[in-house]
């Protein structure tokens, strides 16, 4: 499997490529970004790596280098500010972003193509390529909140002291301000998470509190987030490899779920070789329900923004 990475020679596209590589799923990385120089030596850099892990192709170049790509990742964008929401970005990211859909029709794409969106604000621009039509609109995703449901549990994990892979909590809705933590089916190690000894829901709300401002908190300290959302969008790029069946909350094209229609927000989605397998309407709580719908109803107030 050939994966594209535009922006990969930022922060976000090279962490991306190294898990990817690290992980040793997929056979081809091509990197391209507004640095050339920067592309080319992240994926000389990477090169490098090849013969003590997977044994991969990497490439860099202009958008000609895209050509036979499976899977497109994108991250190119300018950076959120530390004081800045996602949503504030749509005014300095839509223009860019077009600029790479644009650039994007124009390459020879497999039928089966996915394109997983990573650059902010995720939501509107992964419905914004939606748009664009050069794809079904089902090959189209967002990271979504694949990202704040990993910072979520492992904060929950470290709070708690017990093992992040034991819990199973989710965040649904939109990547940003309005993101709704899914209580009413938290577990860990398959025990309702208020089974944990010292849980409160108070406790539990402040950690979802820091989940919200931990992406905020990473760029004060260290300019930009990547690590985590590294291995974040390799997990789902992963997932389009293998084509197994693994559930994620990423974000796609919304069909009547929950109500919900016409915009894109994470819900449990099915994600497969041809991106949005099958959306769940996942069984929440009335006020859960109702949280999901206002954050789907910001994000369309957004759209309606971009469109005007």
């Amino acid at each position: 499997m050939k994966v594209s990475i535009i922006g990969g020679g930022g922060r976000v596209g090279s962490d991306a490529a190294f898990a990817l590589q690290i992980t040793g799923i997929v056979r081809e990385i091509a990197l391209v970004d507004a640095n050339a120089d920067m592309a080319s030596g992240e994926a000389l850099d990477l090169r490098h790596g090849a013969a003590l892990v997977g044994g991969q192709v990497f490439t860099s170049g202009d958008y000609g280098v895209v050509d036979g790509s499976d899977c497109i990742v994108i991250t190119a964008g300018l950076r959120r500010k530390p004081d800045e929401s996602r949503l504030d970005l749509i005014n300095r990211n839509v223009g860019l972003f077009n600029g790479i859909l644009d650039e994007l029709k124009k390459v020879k794409l497999p039928d089966h193509a996915t394109v997983v969106v990573v650059s902010n604000p995720v939501d509107i621009l992964t419905l914004l390529a939606i748009k664009a039509g050069f794809l079904p609109d089902r090959q189209v995703i967002g990271l979504g909140t694949v990202l704040d449901t990993s910072r979520f549990r492992s904060l929950l994990a470290d709070h708690f002291k017990v093992n992040a892979l034991d819990v199973q909590a989710t965040i649904m809705g939109e990547h940003g301000d309005s993101m709704v933590p899914i209580w009413s089916s938290a577990t860990v190690g398959g025990a309702d998470i208020g089974s944990i000894p010292g849980f409160t829901q108070e406790k539990g709300d402040a950690v979802f509190a820091a989940t919200k401002t931990s992406g905020s908190e990473v760029i004060r300290m260290k300019q930009g987030a990547g690590r985590a959302v590294g291995i974040s969008i390799a997990e789902v790029v992963n997932a389009i490899a293998l084509d197994n069946g693994r559930v994620l909350p990423v974000s796609a094209l919304q069909k009547g779920a929950l109500g919900v229609s016409d915009i894109a927000f994470s819900l449990p989605t099915v994600v497969g070789r041809r991106g949005a397998v099958q959306v769940w309407e996942p069984k929440v709580s009335d006020s859960e329900a109702e949280a999901l719908r206002k954050s789907a109803q910001s994000l369309k107030d957004t759209w309606a923004q971009v469109q005007s």
